[in-house]
């Protein structure tokens, strides 16, 4: 796996000598994305950084269920994101980073204090320092102005944009977050070994062999299930919680890339695919992936907070044989209207699970419904 590749910080050693705008060029030509989903270009995003005390942020939250690609670049190859932070800091003219750690990621935390510590002779040379903040758990942290709110002492509630983070961001100065995955592969721009296509995936799910696996864009879903070794015929695939469903068997050949996936209704994320077999029912699914959003909800907004609880309701209620169809209706309504009018990207994709699941296994809940 390129990602396991060690360094020994000759990327860094080769920036030195270079212009940081030359730094962000490289990047900027590399074609590399964010990898937590957004998938925006990294070189632009340090480009568009305002003018002020810079900062930098590693957003390590991954709260997505499902997703633990960055949790295995931390235990299996730190140096090499300690590195990566190092030269995004040193291109943006950055001389304070913050490490936003998981609070389940806490055992962690004395691994890069250590790589952090083996590595002081090269941040001496730009001047750099990383803080390491643990989060206490909020699934609303992997949202990048939640984290700023949480870093600052704050409830941690998304802030409206605009402005950015990268005008108005961390003590209302200049700020770019960038997640575990993005930041580790900038080393491997700079040795002149890195491969764009090739992109890590979180499999878990109904599997014999779980785990994360690096994989190149386009695959098909089939070749990539394939590889987790499913216990029992997939019936369908679902993008963490937040990203939605598909149905395994009508798209196991297709291309899997951001385009595709959201052409079905769905969004491929941070790339975390959960296998469901045969025997599983979407209804209780739904209703379990609801109760995610529930837990998770910070409150703020009505939609999110009193919309997922009515849905969570109207499941339970068909679950257990009690429902009609017009419930399976007002659910849908519900998960329209969620959607469009939450405050925060946690509330706006909170349904997107539902709408696909009733675009897709429809029959399902009329099945249970009077």
């Amino acid at each position: 796996m390129q990602i396991l590749r060690k360094s020994e910080w000759e990327g860094f050693k080769k920036i030195l000598g270079m212009d940081r705008k030359e730094v962000i060029k490289k990047v900027k030509e590399s074609g590399l994305k964010g990898k937590s989903g957004s998938n925006f270009p990294t070189g632009l995003k340090w480009e568009l950084m305002g003018k002020g005390t810079r900062y930098l942020i590693c957003n390590a939250d991954e709260g997505e269920p499902g997703t633990f690609k960055d949790r295995f670049i931390m235990e299996k190859n730190p140096s090499l994101l300690i590195e990566g932070i190092a030269i995004a800091s040193y291109a943006m003219d950055v001389h304070k980073a913050f490490i936003y750690l998981r609070g389940e990621y806490s055992y962690i935390k004395p691994k890069l204090e250590r790589v952090i510590k083996q590595s002081e002779k090269y941040l001496k040379k730009i001047n750099l320092k990383i803080n390491i903040n643990l989060g206490a758990g909020s699934y609303l942290c992997g949202e990048e102005t939640a984290i700023l709110e949480s870093i600052e002492g704050k409830r941690p509630v998304a802030r409206q944009k605009p402005p950015y983070p990268s005008d108005v961001g961390l003590y209302g100065e200049p700020t770019c977050i960038n997640n575990v995955e993005t930041l580790a592969n900038v080393p491997l721009i700079f040795l002149g070994e890195w491969n764009n296509k090739l992109e890590l995936y979180s499999l878990s799910g109904d599997l014999e062999n779980p785990g994360v696996y690096e994989i190149e864009t386009g695959t098909n879903l089939k070749q990539i299930v394939s590889l987790g070794k499913p216990r029992t015929e997939p019936k369908v695939i679902y993008f963490g919680a937040s990203g939605g469903c598909i149905p395994y068997k009508k798209f196991e050949n297709l291309s899997v890339n951001c385009k595709t996936i959201s052409e079905q209704g769905a969004m491929l994320g941070p790339r975390s695919l959960i296998v469901c077999g045969k025997d599983r029912s979407i209804v209780e699914l739904s209703k379990i992936i609801t109760e995610f959003f529930l837990h998770e909800s910070c409150g703020y907004c009505t939609p999110c907070r009193e919309g997922n609880f009515r849905i969570w309701e109207l499941l339970k209620k068909i679950e257990e044989g009690n429902g009609k169809k017009s419930d399976l209706k007002l659910m849908e309504k519900l998960a329209h209207h969620i959607s469009e009018t939450s405050y925060c990207a946690l509330g706006s994709s909170s349904t997107t699970h539902l709408k696909c699941a009733i675009k897709y296994f429809k029959e399902e809940f009329l099945r249970l419904c009077r």
